[in-house]
């Protein structure tokens, strides 16, 4: 074995050691790759290094959206849209058997427009929409595992901060990624009420039919929603129609969504306050982890370890796809148990490499668009799935009486129908990229 590769798969090996020991993904990725760079070269080279490239990562126009959207779902969260939005899903969805389950997926999915978050989503639902699944006779378990799984749809639906963070590590369009995105999320929607409709089918008690509402109170909260509703075409139709790049009709969003609630007098300045500390801490900790993958990956590189490893790839002549269940399969043992943003920057650098060398009969970009729809889409089984589940941790936190075990039977059939996704988004992969040949 080259020493150079040993040096990579030791580097791992300390990575995922200091994980183990709950050390902050950002400090562990820049500790290993600042001192593995070191041993290769030396010290005053990495000091250079580190001396010019947190400026020009950071400089980096792209990045711009990540504070925006993050902003724009902080200032939605604060201001009420969610329950706006839960109240218009009720009206269309709730006079069926499971219909309030299914009104908090249609709600999460148009909820993802204007967030991008799956925590903020998740958490956003368990404070609006939970109160009234339990009033209504859903099934505790089952009603805390639809937010948990509604939540993944933050992600999933464009814009999402993950897809951003996938395209500036993977040199990718944004707003490619985005139209790849928008097919496999409606999959998606449906696939959760498929699986909605089919529990409820198996066990009617398990989600009852709600009351209608009476004619003029639908009409008055059909109404209010328009804003909400408005406000998503304009984000993700902006994008799609080339009216806006990402990074402006992120700004768009943010204006429309503060317009909206000083508007209604739902946010007040200690709520623009909370949204803007919030964003600031999340964006700080998100871009402090890829500054630790940046050295991690520059340490990366001078091992050669990716370039190795896909020319040995490609060398054995292993089938395309094979490679690929292989790939996929590390990524939902990874989910289950590390962060999605760390999971994702931690291996891409390896795995990106091996996927762009594999024949599939399609261009790279349209491999690495491909790609980057599946590994969203095994992020979001990661955010659901035992043993961790972020999701389901943070929706236990808001529904102490609810046991954790309960919620994870609960999201049983939503992963089943993630997994359904999956397959069919690897199956076919027009399924992510005829938008995109469409729109561009």
């Amino acid at each position: 074995m080259a020493p150079e590769f040993a040096a990579a798969l030791l580097g791992f090996a300390a990575l995922l050691g200091l994980i183990a020991l709950r050390a902050p993904i950002a400090l562990a990725m820049l500790a290993v790759g600042a001192v593995g760079y070191a041993q290769i070269l030396d010290l005053q080279a990495l000091l250079n290094y580190l001396k010019t490239t947190p400026y020009h990562l950071f400089a980096n126009y792209t990045l711009s959206i990540i504070p925006l959207f993050i902003l724009m779902g902080a200032l939605a969260e604060r201001g009420g849209l969610a329950r706006d939005l839960f109240a218009a899903a009720q009206v269309v969805l709730g006079g069926r058997p499971g219909g309030l389950p299914l009104s908090v997926i249609g709600a999460s999915a148009a909820f993802g427009a204007v967030c991008g978050s799956s925590v903020a989503t998740t958490a956003t639902f368990g404070r609006a929409a939970l109160p009234e699944l339990l009033r209504g006779g859903t099934r505790p378990g089952f009603a805390t595992a639809t937010i948990a799984a509604g939540g993944t749809l933050g992600i999933l639906v464009p814009p999402s901060v993950i897809l951003v963070v996938y395209a500036i590590t993977t040199e990718q369009n944004v707003a490619k990624l985005f139209m790849a995105a928008a097919i496999p999320a409606l999959i998606a929607v449906l696939l959760y009420m498929a699986a909605i409709r089919l529990a409820v089918w198996r066990d009617p008690s398990l989600a009852p039919a709600a009351a209608p509402l009476p004619r003029g109170e639908r009409a008055r909260v059909l109404r209010h929603v328009l804003p909400v509703l408005l406000i998503a075409c304009t984000v993700v139709g902006g994008i799609y129609g080339g009216v806006f790049t990402p990074t402006e009709s992120a700004a768009v969003g943010c204006v429309a969504v503060l317009a909206v609630g000083l508007l209604r007098r739902s946010l007040t300045w200690p709520d623009i306050r909370a949204a803007l500390l919030a964003t600031a801490e999340t964006t700080a900790m998100i871009f402090a982890i890829l500054l630790g993958a940046e050295i991690f990956n520059a340490f990366l590189a001078l091992t050669q370890a990716p370039d190795l490893l896909a020319m040995w790839v490609t060398d054995q002549d292993f089938p395309p796809y094979g490679v690929l269940i292989v790939l996929l399969l590390t990524y939902l043992v990874l989910g289950a148990v590390m962060d999605e943003l760390a999971m994702i920057l931690l291996t891409l650098p390896v795995f990106f490499p091996v996927m762009t060398a594999l024949d599939f009969g399609m261009t790279s970009e349209e491999v690495a668009i491909w790609f980057g729809i599946m590994v969203l889409a095994v992020v979001g089984i990661g955010l659901t799935a035992p043993p961790i589940g972020l999701n389901v941790f943070v929706i236990s936190s808001i529904a102490r009486e609810v046991p954790i075990i309960a919620t994870y039977r609960g999201v049983l059939p939503f992963i089943a129908a993630d997994l359904l996704r999956l397959v069919l988004l690897a199956a076919f992969p027009v399924l992510s990229l005829w938008l995109v040949e469409v729109l561009t």
